[in-house]
């Protein structure tokens, strides 16, 4: 702050021999400029007030200490300046701020008293003037000086060099100049006392020419460390003052905020290719000032790097039959996973370095794969994480974006183990043969890393650019089918097939796991509402057909709920529901017991198929119509399927004279075969059995026998070959009441690992000759019907 002469001329001013005294610290005021103060103590304020109201002179010296409070005579120094108070502001914190303008300079000859204030008689200390060759010369060497000053001193303005100009008195000139320059108190004290004009000049350039030398110095040594040094100095320099800035500033090595960054990193034990990321960030994030752009990027970077578990593992449970009771708890059946889970924890037990293996479950929606996913990691004592990656389309979901792009994070594995806590959790990617693909990359390409024993124990994540060990996770993935999923990718997983379940399996597990869930998730107890066994079979039968159970809970949830509402409504007596009472909770039966195939038919015929939601029985039709030869195939059919038709036309025509067809049948006719359901999509090879009975039948009139049904792919020589989805095809067979099922001959073996259920209630007949499949199938042509005589008259 500059502190400026009044312009105005005034009238000589008498300064009266009596006046109050204002201590004031840390500014000194000199005669005719205009100073602002600011005072605090209440006595001091008492005096200002009154002093500008009665319109009196003050006298204002400094104190010989700056932290004196309340000072008296003995704190002060007696040589001050007489003043009249300008203007005032008080503030609401009790403080007055005012104007004073210097008088004079006076002196304190007697102490008079100190209450309410310090009053004392004072003495004008006249100027002592010469009007001599020195003084002329002391002010003009003072006016050139005072120039190079106020170019080299950033604290002094333009404005002040032209009002010191303006001076015509060299007294008031040493003031003003003496008033803003940075001097101590001291040294402006003794100006204060000093009355004579020459020697009060002489002692203020000194002060100017000493500045002057500091100053030019300090230009001097600039100039030549920016000429001298080189860049690793500059630089050096530069990181030093910037140090010295944020240790003023609070920021720096010895932040509260980097201390807990950098305990925080010592304790996370972080690799050491992570720890020498996190160290060099660091050093960086110490250099910059929190307001930066890329300071929030570098404290999220090392935020992610400091919560990923790098070494926070969970422990094993391997008791292999404490874990074989909670897998039973949870799931019924599906024995063939709960064996692989305790052979993993056997050989876990054995070697605990081994590497977790990487399980894919395959099977239609409902059967309990995600769920067995949670039962496994509670058998394991492990966390479980789900990651769906249904509809992912970008490669950095899996991998992470880098840190260049803004609002970068890592990919969803990371993330996933930092919410865990864990290194080694059960880690489901769910729907993996949902996957996608665009622009932006493939995500299925990205996981060939992440699920290969061999390369994710340095998997890295674009955002972190740092390895992690992903070998001790137990990855398992799901999906309905596995012809989506790449090969490569395929290859790496170990697939266990979960196929749908039969109506007793349905049944316990309804009776085990899924009414006990509805009554919990409805509010309602065992006294309120029971299901007898035959309402169950019920609900299986005649209101839900499918693989899984979602539908058989959803109907079960519909029957608590009505149960719900009647309970609320004031019922009391308990609700037992058998099977004719489920009519009246879930309506009409939807599903009644299929009869098609109840009936000996020409050119019908019952054939498997198995589809992402379990299996399907699928009736084939084959009609003649007179006219030329040719083959017309209808019902939504693929490539495939079509071409399956046309080898089992060609197999029937090449055995029709074994089957005793007319010879002019085909050429005089026009055949068509249908499937029905005509907007669902159909393709594959295994109904080509199928196809050459239907024909079969249509061409000699013999009907295929009731309650059959058939699966398998024909050859054109009429060899039966194998097919896959075994289990599924057999459940819809049994579902929709078959009885007797044609299956090719090579999987005979395959009847060993199906449910007892299935052995019992279907026959399998085996064949690997279309042939003796035709002669099997079809019953003796029906004899004519005799007309009836008529009677004679």
């Amino acid at each position: 702050m500059e502190i400026t002469i009044t312009k105005e001329k005034v009238e000589p001013i008498v300064i009266p021999a009596q006046m109050p005294i204002l201590p004031v610290k840390g500014v000194v005021v000199f005669p005719f400029l205009v100073v602002p103060l600011i005072i605090t103590e209440k006595s001091h304020t008492r005096l200002v007030d009154e002093a500008l109201m009665k319109g009196i002179t003050i006298g204002i010296f400094n104190t010989k200490s700056q932290n004196t409070e309340n000072a008296g005579f003995d704190d002060i120094y007696w040589q001050g300046t007489a003043a009249t108070i300008l203007k005032m502001l008080r503030f609401p914190d009790g403080s007055v701020r005012f104007l004073v303008q210097g008088l004079s300079r006076i002196k304190i000859t007697r102490q008079i008293g100190t209450d309410p204030y310090m009053y004392a008689d004072v003495a004008e200390l006249p100027e002592k003037t010469t009007d001599s060759v020195k003084s002329q010369a002391l002010h003009r060497n003072m006016s050139e000086r005072l120039k190079r000053l106020v170019d080299l001193a950033p604290y002094l303005s333009e404005e002040f060099y032209v009002s010191a100009l303006n001076q015509e008195s060299p007294g008031q000139l040493a003031d003003l100049i003496a008033s803003n320059m940075n001097i101590s108190i001291g040294e402006k004290q003794k100006l204060i006392a000093e009355p004579n004009v020459s020697r009060r000049m002489e002692k203020t350039l000194w002060h100017v020419n000493r500045e002057l030398e500091v100053l030019e110095m300090s230009r001097k040594i600039q100039d030549e460390a920016t000429n001298e040094l080189g860049k690793t100095q500059r630089e050096y320099i530069l990181r030093e003052q910037i140090k010295a800035i944020q240790r003023e500033l609070g920021n720096g090595e010895g932040h509260p905020e980097i201390v807990e960054l950098k305990k925080q990193i010592e304790d996370a034990r972080m690799s050491p290719q992570a720890l020498q990321a996190a160290t060099k960030e660091l050093e960086r994030l110490t250099e910059m000032s929190p307001s930066s752009a890329e300071y929030s990027v570098i404290r999220s970077y090392l935020d992610w790097l400091i919560s990923v578990p790098w070494e926070k593992s969970t422990t094993d449970i391997l008791d292999i039959r404490k874990a074989r009771k909670i897998l039973d708890e949870d799931h019924y059946d599906l024995d063939k996973v709960k064996e692989r889970i305790v052979e993993f924890l056997a050989v876990r037990r054995l070697n605990p370095d081994i590497k977790g293996p990487i399980l894919c479950f395959v099977g239609p929606p409902g059967v309990g794969k995600t769920s067995l996913g949670r039962s496994i990691a509670r058998a394991m004592g492990r966390q479980f994480y789900r990651l769906s990656l249904g509809g992912v389309r970008d490669e950095a979901e899996i991998r992470g974006h880098r840190r260049t792009y803004i609002g970068a994070m890592p990919g969803r594995v990371i993330q996933g183990l930092k919410r865990v806590g864990s290194n080694n959790p059960v880690f489901m990617l769910d729907e993996i043969d949902k996957l996608g693909s665009d622009f932006r990359g493939d995500p299925a390409s990205a996981l060939l890393e992440v699920l290969d024993p061999e390369q994710n124990i340095s998997f890295s994540d674009h955002y972190l650019d740092v390895d992690f060990d992903l070998s001790h996770v137990m990855f398992i993935t799901t999906a309905n089918l596995l012809d989506p999923i790449p090969s490569v990718l395929r290859d790496r997983m170990e697939v266990i097939r979960i196929p749908g379940y039969t109506d007793l399996e349905k049944a316990e597990i309804a009776r085990r796991h899924l009414l006990p869930k509805q009554l919990t998730n409805h509010g309602l107890k065992s006294s309120h509402l029971s299901f007898r066994k035959d309402a169950i079979d019920e609900v299986i039968h005649s209101y839900t057909r499918e693989s899984g159970l979602r539908n058989l809970e959803r109907e079960l949830g519909a029957i608590c709920r009505k149960v719900a509402a009647k309970v609320v409504g004031g019922k009391k007596q308990k609700i037992i529901i058998d099977a004719d009472s489920v009519k009246k909770f879930l309506g009409p039966v939807r599903f009644s017991s299929d009869t098609r195939f109840s009936a000996d038919r020409i050119g019908e015929v019952a054939g498997l198929a198995w589809t992402a939601f379990g299996g399907e029985v699928l009736k084939v039709e084959v009609n003649a119509m007179a006219g030329k030869k040719s083959l017309i195939m209808t019902g939504h059919l693929g490539q495939v399927m079509k071409e399956s038709m046309q080898t089992a036309l060609s197999f029937v025509r090449s055995v029709s004279s074994q089957l005793k067809i007319d010879p002019d049948f085909f050429e005089k006719h026009e055949l068509h075969i249908h499937v029905p359901s005509g907007a669902t999509p159909k393709d594959g090879p295994s109904a080509g059995i199928t196809m050459a009975v239907a024909l079969a039948s249509l061409a000699t009139g013999r009907p295929v026998k009731k309650n059959l049904a058939m699966t398998g792919e024909i050859t054109l020589r009429g060899q039966v070959l194998p097919i896959g989805g075994l289990k599924e095809k057999l459940l819809a067979a049994y579902r929709y009441g078959m009885k007797t099922v044609i299956l090719p001959l090579d999987n005979k073996k395959d009847i060993a690992d199906l449910p007892s259920e299935l052995k019992k209630g279907l026959t399998f007949k085996h064949f690997d000759n279309g042939w003796d499949v035709i002669r099997f199938a079809l019953e003796p042509k029906p004899k004519p019907k005799s007309k009836p005589k008529k009677k004679r008259k």
